[in-house]
């Protein structure tokens, strides 16, 4: 009878153990700057491409980052597999084909703040055609997935397709709907935004002066993701944060204070290139001194339209709704003095002028 030490297995995370086995580097943190993370080889994505990991410390138990660079002129091999996923264009250029059957593909162009994402499960495969490496941030629910089924076999090779996730022939040229909810809660559908610095945003107040942000449901997915804009000179108001929502800059640059209750201030870098991960509960505030809007995107797990969790469900009821009266969110009057004494030393740095000195000149 077996039992010895040596097959004795206990409190295995089967998807940590399953990243390890695929021998690219593992990057930890609670930010990473994405543009020095060093890649290698990864076999499995083929054509010579290269990967790393990004196990940040507030990732939480459903998402991962994978960091991709495709070589110039070099393509990954065909792939599909049994897990949503996101794609973030850092820099460079290239195209997805998309096997809709037999002999049939859908295919697209991308570049630099390029958004999209592979329906579940069909077969897909990127390629970069510029001169310059290709480098992509791929945000997904492996994680997930992996600590249930445990089976690299079935994750990666079931041939069953879904076509249902397949969408309009036109939303991976760019196009989607627009479906409207309430600010802050508006959707925009589809599988490919092309530039998400170019992207229209609706306004949402109730989060900070001059806010602007759309959710994005890419091709029916679980996965989340939001775009949000601060107009220079601007912060917005605090909130609680919940583990697993990934923030990085599209445009402009700005900075985050992160912090728990009772203790310090501790400051992130909000810029291109810069990815954070807050871990449960943390309260976090985003600050623009510069005179240029700064943009950003989030990724997470559990989709407007499929929240997954029920606490999930609930934030999303209650995310621009005041702390004092049951929400997540610290009104303007509430915040610790502190926040805007560091805010009017950072904007006299920078020379940009404040649009904030309404919100607090009956207080200073």
């Amino acid at each position: 009878m077996s039992g010895g030490k040596a097959d004795f297995r206990y409190l295995i995370d089967s998807y940590l153990e399953w990243a390890a086995g695929q021998h690219i580097p593992v990057v930890d943190g609670l930010a990473v700057d994405l543009n020095s993370v060093e890649t290698a080889p990864w076999p499995r994505l083929g054509g010579g491409c290269r990967g790393a990991f990004l196990h940040l410390r507030g990732r939480g138990d459903f998402l991962a980052l994978q960091l991709i660079e495709i070589p110039p002129g070099a393509h990954m091999d065909w792939a599909r597999h049994l897990y949503d996923e996101v794609f973030f264009v850092l820099r460079g250029r290239g195209s997805t084909s998309i096997e809709l059957s037999e002999g049939e593909t859908r295919g697209f162009e991308w570049g630099p703040r390029a958004l999209f994402s592979p329906p579940l499960n069909a077969r897909f495969r990127l390629a970069n055609g510029g001169s310059e490496p290709a480098r992509l941030i791929c945000g997904n629910n492996l994680p997930f997935l992996m600590n249930v089924f445990r089976n690299e076999g079935f994750l990666f090779d079931h041939p069953y397709g879904f076509p249902e996730r397949l969408g309009r022939p036109a939303s991976f040229a760019g196009e989607g709907d627009f479906r409207p909810v309430a600010p802050g809660r508006h959707i925009w559908e589809t599988s490919h935004i092309p530039d998400l610095g170019a992207f229209a945003l609706p306004e949402w107040e109730a989060r900070g002066a001059g806010y602007r942000n759309i959710n994005v449901i890419l091709s029916d997915s679980s996965m989340h993701a939001h775009v949000s804009e601060m107009p220079g000179g601007t912060y917005t108001k605090g909130r609680r944060h919940d583990a697993g929502v990934h923030v990085m800059a599209i445009s402009g640059a700005g900075y985050t204070l992160v912090w728990k209750e009772g203790e310090a201030f501790e400051r992130l870098e909000l810029r291109l290139g810069s990815i954070f991960a807050l871990t449960e509960d943390t309260l976090h505030q985003h600050f623009n001194p510069g005179s240029q809007p700064l943009r950003y995107l989030a990724l997470s797990i559990g989709s407007d339209r499929y929240p997954m969790l029920a606490r999930k469900l609930k934030r999303k009821q209650v995310f621009d709704t005041s702390l004092k009266d049951g929400g997540l969110q610290i009104d303007y009057a509430d915040q610790d003095p502190l926040i805007h004494a560091l805010w009017r030393d950072e904007i006299a740095a920078t020379g940009a002028a404040s649009r904030m000195e309404n919100d607090f000149e009956a207080r200073t």
